[in-house]
């Protein structure tokens, strides 16, 4: 065969190849934004600015870690919902189930009235996934929202980056002392999660094991009291924020913001450099 033909032949397959792995390749670029609590103690206006910024970032979406209204009765719980949809009006906003928000049958029935989706869910934008469970009740997850978890992770294997949100982070001990020894993170390691995220604790929180992201996303309004009682500031997380999350092809890079004066003096960091800045 003439040099050519052998030459038009290998063009030919390196064209092949090439557009195989840019199909493959996730095609990722936008910005999502993730509030933290609400609610425990909400303090006045805050949520409010919070919305404020976010909107102003104009993010493809905005995802909570739970809480937003302040529960406890099943009289109130609808119309705390109701009274707060006007803040989200401009905002295409995902729930997370937190424990205000879920504390009896009648209020998860509320929730899923005024949320318009269950509980336990999943969704994609672009080539990313988003599983969102329920630990509401429990500081753990039950196996049926493991089991939630597994199918779904299961059914978007091919899917990159990859994102798990739920109320309470129970992995901290071990996170904290470098143990990947705990089913969930066993399930996201070999599913390729790229982040677990979390509200509860109205502290921001930041840790890394095995590639795999793990942060608590710190009040976007519920009370800061407990850490400020004890002369913690802004260094141990205690600080109302927002986060936002760029996304580009495969990976993620998540820039938290503290609010604004007067209820803070914005200070704008990329998480994983949290050890760093609060030792500054």
């Amino acid at each position: 065969m003439p040099r050519i033909a052998w030459l038009w032949i290998a063009a030919v397959v390196a064209a092949g190849c090439c557009g195989y792995a840019a199909d493959s390749a996730p095609s990722n670029s936008f910005r999502f934004s993730i509030v933290g609590d609400r609610t425990g103690g909400a303090a006045p206006g805050v949520y409010e600015r919070v919305l404020r910024e976010v909107e102003a970032l104009h993010p493809a979406f905005v995802i909570n870690t739970g809480d937003t209204i302040e529960g406890g009765d099943d009289s109130r719980a609808e119309r705390e919902w109701v009274a707060l949809r006007p803040l989200w009006i401009h905002l295409a906003l995902y729930f997370t189930p937190g424990n205000h928000d879920v504390f009896s049958e009648a209020s998860r029935r509320i929730y899923e009235e005024q949320t318009k989706r269950p509980t336990s869910y999943s969704f994609d934008h672009e080539q990313s996934h988003f599983t969102v469970l329920d630990n509401s009740g429990s500081n753990e997850l039950s196996e049926s929202q493991m089991e939630f978890l597994r199918n779904d992770l299961d059914k978007n294997k091919g899917k990159s980056p990859k994102f798990i949100f739920f109320h309470r982070p129970f992995w901290i001990p071990y996170v904290m002392f470098k143990s990947g020894d705990f089913p969930l993170h066993q399930l996201a390691r070999k599913y390729g999660v790229t982040g677990i995220i979390n509200g509860h604790m109205h502290q921001f929180m930041y840790m890394k094991q095995d590639g795999i992201t793990y942060m608590v996303v710190g009040s976007s309004g519920g009370s800061i009291a407990r850490g400020q009682k004890v002369g913690q500031g802004f260094r141990e997380g205690w600080f109302f924020q927002h986060v936002s999350a760029q996304v580009s092809g495969g990976t993620v890079k998540f820039t938290v913001k503290e609010i604004d004066s007067p209820a803070g003096p914005g200070h704008s960091f990329n998480a994983e450099d949290w050890d760093r800045v609060k030792r500054d």
